[in-house]
């Protein structure tokens, strides 16, 4: 079964067991998938899905940050559950070590000599860790084996 598949049949369970507040988090991302199929006029696939996912799950702690500064520890819990709802839908997340192999392979097979073929190295490893791994984790990482 696909993710979008999945996502759809989540909601319908989530209606049965009248989970209000599960229901509107999967019906947030469903807005999100359905608004970029209609503007792209496109069928998205897993990894498009993923990548919405992940975009949400960024706002999301954004706005948990803000929200924390400003004392609001009810609007804090709201969006604490949605990014349990919508990491639910992540793939398993790679281990630091698994992170530190893909670089460094990345390195080696870009034959990237320093910081400014950064860029390709991203380029390479963007497909392969995308929604599995915090890209501005692993650009630090980069960035870190390229200045050596």
């Amino acid at each position: 079964m696909g993710l979008k598949a999945r996502i759809n049949e989540d909601m319908k369970t989530a209606m049965k067991a009248r989970e209000t507040a599960r229901l509107g988090a999967i019906r947030l991302l469903l807005a999100a998938i359905k608004q970029k199929e209609v503007d792209e006029r496109i069928e998205l696939d897993d990894a498009a899905v993923l990548a919405i996912i992940d975009k949400m799950l960024k706002q999301r702690r954004d706005s948990i940050a803000q929200y924390e500064k400003a004392g609001r520890q009810d609007l804090v819990d709201a969006e604490k559950f949605e990014v349990a709802v919508l990491s639910g839908y992540m793939p398993q997340a790679l281990s630091a070590a698994e992170i530190q192999a893909a670089v460094a392979e990345a390195v080696a097979a870009s034959g990237a000599a320093g910081p400014q073929d950064m860029g390709k190295v991203m380029a390479a490893l963007k497909p392969k860790l995308a929604g599995r791994a915090d890209m501005s984790q692993v650009s630090g990482l980069v960035k870190a084996a390229l200045s050596k």
